[in-house]
């Protein structure tokens, strides 16, 4: 995952282990993608697009 967000942004992203299967990602605070129960773990390519949007409306 940090590997997927440095190559597909540049940005460097950082892992905050959870607990109870949790699993989301954030930018400024802001929930940008999660694990859902209907569909499980988001694939890489969509985190790295919603934490691109998110960066994109903050700019």
């Amino acid at each position: 995952m940090v590997e997927a967000l440095r190559e597909g942004l540049g940005i460097e992203a950082r892992l905050v282990k959870g607990s109870g299967g949790v699993f989301t990602v954030a930018v400024d605070g802001k929930i940008v993608a999660r694990k859902s129960l209907v569909t499980g773990f988001p694939s890489e390519a969509d985190i790295v697009a919603a934490v691109k949007a998110a960066r994109e409306r903050v700019s």
